[in-house]
């Protein structure tokens, strides 16, 4: 068969993979606030969903493969690191290093299901979640104002909850869409942008007022400034913002130190509330095991048995890759956020661009109060990633379009 003869079977084959990425994406799209509102955890089953039925998408470019092989690298450095963990699990479903093996190729699939869908398609699921966020913001108002009556009620119908467990759930969707509402918002059309931006500003300010999530709150500051930053050096803050990430994630235990070296870090741990002052504990527990073992690390999930100095990990995301993995660990991370980061440098404003700046930094600030390889965490990360270059692409053929029209 000729070149020639074989064109319209590559081009027909490249249809369907963009049409079936684009179907999977408009159905996925509505169940982002559902499942981000009533079960955050769900986020994991949901991407990694995604990721699976898109599997003929995944794809490395070219502009990819730096990003692609630090991570590749820092997976085979974890799983070397299990050989000295202390922590051992007694099932192979509670492995780290096996979710996070299974993970990567189904996260990335799921970025890239978002890259090649169907142009029509990608802006229908666009706007079903920018629909379904800003209702997300309509209903926190109301759950901030009512004690989260709506959840509770949700909640009688299969499963009834403490009216503290709700409330406090209500709170922790808020860092749902506290991290994604810049994106989403940009996700509608022009005309709604402001709107719905400001309806999920509000729940999610409302809501976490209400139900004592202070990093939310952080969250809607620093999004806007995050933005209007990459929006006014479209070229230089993106790179100042990565090279700030990645210091964040090389200097943190020096940082901590410092503190706790030259000023009085148990007054200060006495000054904030609970939860903080807990957090603070665990963080110059973390240095001095980080002290250790500063190069390799005490292993992938060792943070797991530092009880009772640390519960489950140290609610910091560079001190957990220091004190699992080591400097070779932090280096990796600090080198994977540089690198992403960076190449959003353009050299005009772009608002997917900004938009997702701004979403990446709340990520960050957010990462204070997660365990890193939490699966429902990762998987938010690359839902990110997913509007992100959703909302590039959304940009770019619309500017391709007035170009045509010019």
């Amino acid at each position: 068969m000729s070149a020639k003869a074989g064109a319209p079977v590559l081009r027909s084959s490249s249809w369907s993979v963009e049409a079936w990425c684009g179907w999977v994406l408009v159905g996925a799209a509505p169940l982002v606030p559902v499942v981000g509102y009533l079960a955050p955890l769900g986020l994991a089953a949901l991407v990694s969903l995604v990721g699976l039925l898109c599997l003929p998408a995944l794809r490395i470019a070219d502009e990819d493969r730096p990003a692609a092989i630090i991570l590749f690298a820092a997976l085979i450095w974890a799983a070397v690191s299990t050989t000295w963990s202390p922590y051992h699990p007694g099932k192979v479903g509670n492995m780290t290093i096996v979710k996070l093996a299974l993970e990567l190729p189904l996260f990335w699939s799921a970025v890239s299901a978002g890259r090649r869908a169907d142009p029509a398609l990608r802006t229908r699921a666009l706007r079903v979640v920018a629909w379904g966020c800003a209702l997300f913001g309509v209903v926190l108002i109301v759950e901030a104002a009512t004690h989260a009556v709506i959840y509770k009620a949700l909640h009688r119908l299969y499963q009834p909850i403490r009216d503290d467990l709700a409330e406090s759930n209500v709170g922790h969707a808020t860092q749902v869409l506290g991290l994604i509402w810049p994106l989403a918002a940009v996700s509608a059309a022009p005309r709604l942008r402001a709107w719905f931006a400001l309806a999920m500003f509000v729940g999610t300010g409302a809501a976490a007022l209400a139900f004592g999530y202070d990093s939310s709150m952080l969250g809607l500051v620093l999004a806007p400034l995050a933005a209007a930053v990459a929006w006014r050096w479209p070229r230089g803050g993106p790179r100042a913002m990565a090279l700030a990430t990645a210091a964040l994630f090389l200097a943190t235990p020096f940082a901590v130190w410092a503190v706790r070296h030259f000023l009085d870090y148990e007054a200060i741990r006495s000054s904030l509330p609970r939860t903080d002052s807990m957090r603070l504990g665990y963080w110059s527990h973390a240095i001095d095991w980080i002290g250790d073992r500063p190069l390799r690390g005490w292993g992938l999930d060792a943070s797991r048995m530092f009880g009772p100095g640390i519960i489950l990990h140290p609610h910091n995301n560079p001190l957990q890759i220091w004190l699992e993995l080591g400097a070779v660990g932090a280096v990796a991370a600090a080198a994977f956020w540089g690198v992403t980061l960076g190449r959003l440098a353009r050299p005009e404003p772009s608002l997917a661009i900004a938009a997702t700046i701004a979403c990446a930094m709340a990520y960050l600030l957010f990462g204070v109060n997660f365990g890193i390889w939490q699966d429902w965490w990762l998987a938010l990360g690359v839902l990110v990633a997913m509007l992100s270059v959703m909302n590039v692409a959304e940009e770019a053929g619309r500017r391709t379009a007035q170009g045509r029209i010019a």
